[in-house]
């Protein structure tokens, strides 16, 4: 499992610290990279962003991010959840089998901050394009892949996460109101990240 030294981990953390403040700067000017898009099914906008992270790649565009694949298990018990990093992997496990009829959260956090870690070192190597999975409660609460969707922000990497009902309003919170919401839509969030990769590449 990928663990960061202190050293690093304290460096990401201040370099985390001052993206945000970018971020923010960013925000206020109504210069925002950011979407969330939130499918109607179960499942179905982890199998979304999987497609279309899997179309930009085909498209030589450098994904970095995570996409989350749920393996169904027996019909009382809930599926397993993992996350391929990407572009290359690896393939984590973030749910915990915590027995039959338990009501406990499954997130295994430590795995979550593990592929947090993973997408940072891969952020760091470049990357056109950042997807997330999920903006969860970890994130609202300031923890998962916020530092990391930060610091995309404030290289001027278009970021699209996928959202549901419970942690909307954390993400406007988070966004301050200027994220864009998209339609679940292939094409629609395709065009959107193209068009926001090619714009900021033009401007360096």
């Amino acid at each position: 499992m990928f663990r960061p030294p202190c050293g690093a981990a304290n460096a990401r953390t201040t370099r985390s610290g001052r993206a945000f403040f970018h971020v923010l700067q960013q925000l206020r000017s109504n210069a925002m990279q950011i979407a969330s898009t939130m499918a109607a099914g179960r499942g179905d906008t982890d199998q979304l962003l999987f497609s279309l992270a899997r179309s930009l790649m085909a498209q030589g565009l450098r994904v970095c991010g995570t996409v989350q694949i749920n393996t169904d298990r027996q019909k009382t018990d809930p599926c397993d959840m993992d996350v391929r990093v990407l572009p290359e992997g690896p393939t984590i496990r973030i749910s915990q089998d915590l027995g039959a009829g338990a009501a406990g959260c499954r997130l295994d956090t430590g795995a979550l901050e593990a592929a947090v870690g993973h997408v940072a070192a891969a952020l760091e190597r470049g990357a056109d394009v950042l997807i997330v999975n999920k903006f969860g409660k970890h994130e609202a609460e300031g923890r998962g892949f916020r530092p990391v969707i930060a610091e995309a922000l404030a290289r001027d990497i278009p970021v699209l996460v996928g959202v549901n009902g419970l942690n909307q309003a954390a993400f406007e919170a988070f966004t301050e109101g200027f994220g864009e919401q998209l339609p679940a839509d292939a094409t629609i969030l395709e065009d959107w990240l193209i068009a926001r990769s090619r714009a900021a590449e033009a401007a360096m």
